[in-house]
């Protein structure tokens, strides 16, 4: 027998199931007149998610495997979505690096709920130039090379002061070196082998489709059931 709910968990679940999912007019999406591969369709859900006023959304979930082969995920940017497929970076030396390292696959999600949108992508992971790998760091904003100056990411911290010290350190270094290089950052490319876009409907009655890269011979499309 489990015990009754305590009052705060009552709270939590009354205002859980208050949550309401899409009352917004949601655009319809035709999957017979979608492209035959999936980068121009990315692109152009991207652009209409921006027009539509979605915050953040070249923010994405990157999901991989640990030493054990259990799922691990975080939230950060996209860098490009090309023909070589859907770009990020971080440090080599950071969890998700040593990750990759080991087990060099990784899916990626996206959500744009304005629009009652998903983009999932999966596929093997691969390491861009190390030449690309700085242009990458050096188009960053100022606080963005300071916190890659600061690296670490991923270890036990000791105390707050230590990354107040260590980050005001790295902001004059990054101000006073644009140029400067942090050996560890590493540009990974996402090569997909399989993308879902999917099209929320409020009646549930939501629009799948799956790309696949057939090896040597381009890509097919299906739908799903929801």
């Amino acid at each position: 027998m489990t015990d009754a709910p305590t009052s705060a968990q009552r709270t939590f679940r009354n205002l859980l199931h208050a949550q309401r999912v899409w009352d917004i007019d949601l655009p319809a999406f035709d999957p017979a007149a979608a492209p035959r591969t999936p980068l121009p369709l990315f692109h152009t859900w991207f652009a209409e998610a921006v027009a539509a006023g979605q915050a953040e959304p070249h923010t994405m979930t990157l999901a991989t495997v640990d030493a054990e082969g259990n799922p691990d995920l975080r939230t950060l940017m996209l860098h490009d979505a090309d023909e070589r497929g859907w770009h990020f970076a971080t440090h080599a030396t950071s969890a998700k690096g040593r990750q990759l390292a080991a087990h060099p696959h990784a899916a990626l999600g996206f959500y744009w709920p304005a629009q009652g949108r998903q983009v999932r992508v999966r596929g093997p992971v691969t390491l861009c130039t190390p030449a690309e790998s700085r242009a990458d760091l050096h188009v960053r904003s100022t606080g963005a090379l300071a916190s890659a100056l600061v690296g670490r990411q991923s270890e036990v911290l000791g105390s707050y002061e230590e990354l107040n010290r260590a980050s005001d350190a790295a902001w004059k270094r990054a101000q006073a070196d644009p140029d400067a290089e942090v050996a560890s950052w590493t540009r990974y490319v996402v090569e997909p082998r399989e993308v879902e876009f999917f099209q929320g409907d409020a009646r549930r009655r939501h629009v799948r489709l799956r790309y696949r890269r057939r090896d040597g011979a381009g890509w097919t499309s299906k739908l799903l059931w929801p």
